[in-house]
């Protein structure tokens, strides 16, 4: 494919899921294609689908879980670029990553709060019409996770933990979050 120009090609719209527990600490996944890389649950918007109906979609398939109410949200649309190595590397099956249809995602991202038990965590993947995302999972200090998500995705972490950090750290002092209504 030489001389393809990515940069022409749109980005994939979704919702990231920045799940918060009542000490202020987040959900973080290791995923299954890339031992050692953990992020948080995030996925695509389907056509038409409120991104607020996403992410508990979103959550349910990849975590196995949607008991959690809605605290905060980035006010922007968040962008990444995948890099050349991942456009260029063929997966299994079906080639590029999104069959080399996007450059990148936009991501609404949302912060939420955890109403479940830790045993309401299952990454069995009998809620995901795909194969499993996750191997295993923790929860993690807000500030962490951008180190701990691919180099590529950084910016968009820096931007998710300075706008919900508040968020975090009024959990961790004991203090109640409001739900948001949207």
């Amino acid at each position: 494919m030489t001389g393809f120009d990515f940069h022409s090609l749109p980005y994939r719209y979704g919702v990231g899921v920045c799940l918060f527990n009542t000490q202020g600490h987040v959900l973080v996944a290791e995923r299954r294609d890339k031992r050692g890389a953990w992020q948080m649950p995030q996925g695509g918007v389907q056509k038409g689908e409120d991104p607020r109906r996403a992410v508990f979609r979103e959550m349910k398939e990849e975590i196995g879980t949607n008991h959690a109410c809605l605290v905060g949200r980035v006010s922007d649309s968040l962008f990444y670029e995948f890099p050349d190595w991942l456009q260029n590397r063929r997966l299994e099956p079906g080639g590029r990553v999104f069959h080399g249809k996007y450059r990148g995602q936009r991501q609404d991202w949302f912060a939420l709060k955890f109403l479940g038990c830790d045993q309401d965590i299952d990454l069995s993947g009998k809620n995901e019409p795909e194969s499993p995302e996750f191997i295993a999972w923790r929860w993690a200090a807000l500030q962490e996770t951008p180190e701990m998500i691919v180099s590529f995705k950084r910016p968009v972490y820096d931007c998710v933990v300075k706008t919900f950090l508040p968020i975090s750290e009024a959990l961790a002092r004991g203090e109640d979050v409001p739900e948001l209504s949207f």
